[in-house]
């Protein structure tokens, strides 16, 4: 599985052509490399600046909690009141506490260009792109509204500062919050620019800035005037961006305030009114405003969103390589309409169907009788996904499992017996060495994969063949297989999974540096229900806004 040399144009939204064409690096991964030099650097930071810099910063939040405590007294979370001169007072005392803990931080100059609208003229401030927690600095240099959990109100000294600015609220534990929430955007923004301006991160998680992905709609279902706001960190170190697979909080945290100094630029660009198509198609108004922001910061848009954060944690026995191709095939995925509801008794089908073509590989018209839908341009590109030897057909299995890791990204061994059930021989329920490669190398999406030691290890009696009881019996003695087994050396710079195979360096290895270290219960990607992980989720929603 890989992205072809040459692409169709892709398309974005209604259909209309994208400005820039998408990255292939993943904008959830960050990788931080230090220098000999640099890491001597932090060294000495962490010993002097760092420790007097922490202070400072909880001693900062500690003087402000009283004032903010006093101005929220008595004051209504549902009904807007005139500011009153006491509090207009708090109001800027406050921003002079939070701007010293800014400074403190090593933020010592902040860059605005542009000019922030009134809450009259654009109730909306749409922030991209959304990479670490100190995207916050907006939001204290504002005093704007965000939206946020309700279980934050309840975090001591914090709380408190979040209930000043008066955020909407999204409660985990009803399950019409989501609709609540829109509703109070769409009635603050309607009042005239009496509330408080509500600053949205629209992407819904954090990335790298190398791209805006998706917008999620909620900025623009009120249908009113929103001012695009970009934010820069020019950093030469980029300790600030917190991903899905990076640094984690505290390590960010503790290398940003190492350093000397760090940049940070706001640009408030200029008003985006709706028009009457764009009212009536909140995600046409979305595409359009993110098409100017990302215009602005001089980066691709594409349609990634949080959704893809599943494939890209990559946590588990078989943690996904940085550039996986299964982030691409997603979005085929999405924008095709191709992922099914009953997503068990689907893939069961696929999997007969394709047991029955034993192999027998289809063209694009096949593929398209398979799936029941049009040829279309991006039909064409996710067919080339598959079509590795450029000859015009492809082995629908392979997308099948990939279409399996996507819809089930925590249920690995449900994948496995899927994959084994297509390939396997009727006679012994078996598969070869050749076999397991195109599964595996399809389940992580790469073009290459060297599964010769794994298959030994697993076919201990020389059969050459292997059945999935062998292959599960195994998993489960030795969790850290595909670490042993399949992690194997850098083939070099350029031999990420998404790059022609034709320039790979060696045919029968493929670098998988670069994925999450963490390793958890069986799972090629981990699921974000709560529901099915207990502690482990919380430790992954963190990031999500």
């Amino acid at each position: 599985m890989r992205l072809p040399s040459s692409r169709h144009s892709a398309t974005e939204g209604e259909g209309k052509k994208m400005d820039q064409p998408p990255p292939c690096r993943n904008p959830f991964v960050h990788v931080l490399k230090f220098t000999p030099l640099e890491k001597a650097k932090i060294a000495l930071m962490t010993v002097t600046l760092f420790p007097i810099r922490l202070l400072i910063a909880a001693f900062m939040m500690l003087l402000a909690w009283p004032f903010a405590f006093l101005a929220s007294v008595g004051r209504s979370e549902t009904i807007v009141e005139p500011q009153c001169l006491w509090r207009r007072l708090v109001d800027i005392i406050l921003r002079v506490i939070m701007r010293i803990m800014w400074f403190a931080g090593g933020f010592h100059w902040i860059t605005v260009k542009g000019q922030r609208a009134l809450p009259a003229e654009a109730p909306i401030l749409t922030l991209a792109p959304h990479s670490s927690y100190f995207d916050a600095i907006p939001v204290t240099m504002t005093m704007s509204s965000i939206v946020m959990k309700a279980e934050s109100k309840d975090i001591p000294v914090w709380g408190t500062l979040i209930k000043y600015i008066r955020p909407v609220f999204v409660s985990r534990s009803d399950q019409n919050s989501r609709k609540k929430t829109v509703e109070e955007i769409k009635r603050r923004a309607h009042y005239g620019g009496d509330w408080p301006q509500i600053m949205i991160f629209p992407e819904g998680t954090c990335t790298n800035r190398s791209c805006l992905i998706t917008f999620k709609p909620g900025a623009f279902i009120p249908a009113v005037p929103v001012q695009p706001v970009v934010i820069r960190y020019p950093n030469k170190l980029d300790t600030i961006t917190w991903t899905w697979q990076g640094p984690g909080a505290f390590k960010i945290l503790w290398l940003t305030l190492c350093q000397l100094h760090n940049e940070f630029v706001i640009e408030f660009l200029p008003i985006y009114t709706p028009s009457e198509e764009e009212k009536r198609n909140p995600a046409l108004f979305a595409v359009n405003v993110r098409r100017v922001m990302a215009k602005a910061l001089g980066v691709p848009i594409t349609d990634y969103s949080f959704e893809d954060c599943q494939l890209a944690m990559a946590e588990g026995q078989l943690r996904l390589p940085v550039d996986t191709c299964l982030l691409e095939f997603a979005k085929l995925v999405r924008r095709l309409g191709l992922k099914p509801q009953n997503t068990e008794k689907v893939l069961q089908d696929y999997g007969n169907r394709a047991r029955k073509l034993e192999g027998q590989k289809l063209d694009l018209e096949d593929f398209a009788h398979f799936l029941d839908v049009p040829v279309s341009d991006m039909l064409r590109d996710m067919f080339s996904l598959f079509n590795e030897h450029e000859d015009g057909s492809m082995d629908i299995r392979e997308y099948v499992i990939a279409l399996s890791v996507v819809c089930r990204p925590a249920k690995t061994l449900e994948t496995m017996k899927l994959a084994f059930k297509m390939f396997e021989a009727e006679e012994d329920s078996a598969i070869t060495e050749m076999e397991l490669a195109v599964i595996l190398k399809t389940a992580l999406g790469v073009a290459h994969l060297d599964v010769s030691r794994l298959f030994t290890a697993i076919d201990v009696d020389d059969t050459g063949k292997i059945t999935f009881d062998k292959f599960r019996g195994f998993v489960e003695e030795n969790p850290d297989f595909a670490d042993d087994y399949l992690h194997t050396e850098s083939v070099g710079p350029q031999s990420g999974p998404c790059h022609d195979h034709h320039n790979q360096s060696s045919p029968s290895t493929i670098t998988l540096q670069g994925t999450a270290n963490t390793k958890t219960a069986n799972g090629i990607c981990p699921d974000f229900s709560p529901k099915d992980h207990g502690g482990t989720v919380d430790g992954l929603t963190k990031k999500h806004n």
